[in-house]
């Protein structure tokens, strides 16, 4: 059992939260709580840490699984120093990170209904993981990110996935005029959400290929990157409201266009 807050594990996980660039450079990213590991697939797990208090409990519950890899009890203060929340579980473990190209995320071109969200400089982690989660829930085909959007890997954002993070495909694109284009040699149609967009976002047809175009939480999308999109659409807002969330926007978006698949609207 490790009960040193100077043990080597204590620093790597420690580091590992806290640094993007020590995630990148070890492919790894940290999971914490039971409803996260319990999903983490356990072939890309490396490493599980437990906490003295609640080793008996989660053995019980995830025995099983737990028994298949690498595990290490450690002291509860240690447990502290190595969690990332307020109220620790008892548990957290070390994933490999995920890598996609958009050929994977377009294997299901036979798929003629493809559904994508696209994201320029999304900076809120909460935003992000609740964009991802809702991805999955309608039914998108992946997520598409600029390079300057926050980092997926991010502990706050990897929490507000609830999960997501391990079904839906995502890359970061270096440029994402140029795979806004990939896309539409396959057929996807870009939707816009823009302030000035012509039609409101429930007039407009999602019920073939198509990908929504979120923008940065402040500026919203930059005129080069809306000038791609084949539509702008908007949100309609009562009040003095000028713009919605950006995890709100994306949700609103990605209902509709599943709203209408289901009932063939």
């Amino acid at each position: 059992m490790i009960t040193s807050l100077q043990n080597r594990a204590v620093k790597e996980v420690s580091a590992l939260l806290g640094k993007k660039k020590e995630r990148d450079r070890r492919g790894l990213f940290v999971v914490e709580g039971v409803k996260l590991f319990g999903e983490a697939p356990s072939e890309r797990i490396t490493q599980v840490y437990l906490s003295q208090s609640a080793r008996a409990q989660l053995m019980a519950q995830y025995g099983e699984k737990l028994k298949a890899l690498p595990c290490e009890v450690v002291s509860d203060e240690v447990f502290a120093k190595m969690s990332d929340t307020v109220t620790p579980q008892g548990i957290l473990c070390l994933v490999r990170q995920y890598s996609y190209n958009i050929e994977e995320m377009l294997s299901k071109r036979k798929k003629k209904r493809m559904l994508f969200i696209i994201l320029e400089d999304i900076q809120d982690p909460g935003n992000l993981g609740t964009i991802f989660r809702t991805a999955e829930a309608a039914g998108a085909d992946g997520v598409i990110m600029s390079a300057k959007t926050a980092d997926l890997y991010n502990p706050k954002t990897i929490r507000s996935t609830m999960g997501s993070i391990y079904r839906v495909p995502f890359l970061y694109a270096e440029s994402l005029g140029a795979a806004l284009e990939t896309l539409k040699k396959y057929g996807v149609r870009i939707f816009a959400a823009h302030l000035s967009g012509k039609d409101n976002y429930d007039a407009c047809d999602y019920s073939k290929g198509t990908a929504f175009l979120i923008g940065n939480e402040g500026r919203g999308l930059q005129e080069e990157t809306a000038a791609l999109a084949d539509e702008r659409i908007r949100l309609p807002m009562e009040g003095q409201v000028e713009s919605l969330n950006a995890a709100v926007a994306s949700s609103i978006l990605l209902y509709e266009a599943y709203r209408q698949r289901r009932s063939g609207l």
